[in-house]
């Protein structure tokens, strides 16, 4: 079995949802397309497309699997292109996830820059406050916030978000503005939660040591969204603590109004993580690439 061919032929069908279109595309007889797509199933043990008089879909198995063969059709062509002296140009796709925050106003704003650049390459965004599984969901790097976790990935520093603490105008006419640490046992807190059920931090400021220290603090309202959060603060129900680049317009405009600046959270580090694969492919390295370029001067330098 030429197994790439029969990748390509089944790649064909599923995209144009049409045996004989694939076949005139092709250049191959319709029966062959036929022939190849029952010999590709009889060979993977799955069934990959669902056959009826009028269209052809793919299957649960078929959607899992276009996917994988999208890309390893896209690195077995980069391999034939190895050792050409001029690079090929870059096609593929490649998957990457971020927090919601730095794919609206980091990364979509310079998008269209890379894919002018770059217009055969595919790029997916998941954009969630989830932490996903950058191996077990396919995703060839991600950029997170935060202290890395992840067993077994290899981690980019890229830098610092600075945190600021934030209320509303209608907040603060209510309640006040806070003037010291001890001032916040009057004051309320928007919580911020990965999995709702969870204790909230509290409010987080520096110590001497780098280090966080965390006071307890009353509030009415729990999310587990940046975009959540922020609203809430806009609503006027709470005190938030955020990355600066994600509420700097509204500082500007005045929607939002800095408090307690001397006792900001500690900063947040940044990295982009990949697994640790020998050969990347050359259209996920211009994407890392890319992304550090775009979200690095938004940061503090890495300490």
């Amino acid at each position: 079995m030429n197994l790439l061919e029969h990748l390509h032929a089944f790649v064909h069908v599923a995209e144009m949802g049409s045996f004989t279109q694939a076949a005139e595309r092709m250049g191959w007889p319709k029966g062959k397309v036929s022939t190849t797509i029952q010999a590709l199933e009889s060979h993977v043990g799955a069934r990959l497309l669902h056959r009826t008089t009028r269209k052809v879909q793919l299957t649960q198995d078929g959607i899992a699997f276009h996917e994988r063969c999208r890309d390893l059709l896209a690195d077995a062509d980069e391999l034939q292109t190895f050792f050409q002296r001029h690079a090929p140009e870059l096609r593929g796709r490649v998957r990457i996830d971020m927090s919601t925050g730095i794919a609206r106003h980091l990364v979509m704003p310079r998008l269209p820059e890379f894919l002018q650049r770059h217009s055969q390459v595919e790029v997916e965004i998941s954009s969630t406050d989830r932490r996903v599984d950058v191996v077990r969901e396919g995703f060839d790097c991600v950029v997170r916030v935060g202290p890395v976790v992840d067993q077994g990935l290899i981690a980019r520093p890229l830098g610092r978000f600075r945190m600021v603490n934030c209320a509303s105008p209608s907040y603060l006419a209510r309640y006040g503005a806070p003037s010291s640490i001890d001032d916040l046992a009057h004051h309320r807190l928007v919580h911020y939660v990965s999995v709702l059920g969870a204790k909230p931090d509290g409010f987080e400021l520096a110590v001497p040591d780098g280090h966080a220290a965390r006071v307890s603090m009353p509030g009415s309202v729990t999310v587990n969204n940046a975009e959540a959060y922020v609203a809430a603060c806009l609503a006027g129900l709470g005190l938030i603590q955020a990355p600066e680049h994600g509420v700097k317009e509204l500082l500007s405009s005045g929607q939002l109004v800095e408090v307690l600046p001397a006792h900001r959270a500690p900063s947040l580090p940044v990295h982009l993580l990949y697994a640790n694969r020998r050969q990347m492919p050359q259209r996920v390295r211009a994407v890392m690439d890319w992304l550090a370029e775009v979200v690095t001067p938004q940061l503090e330098p890495w300490a």
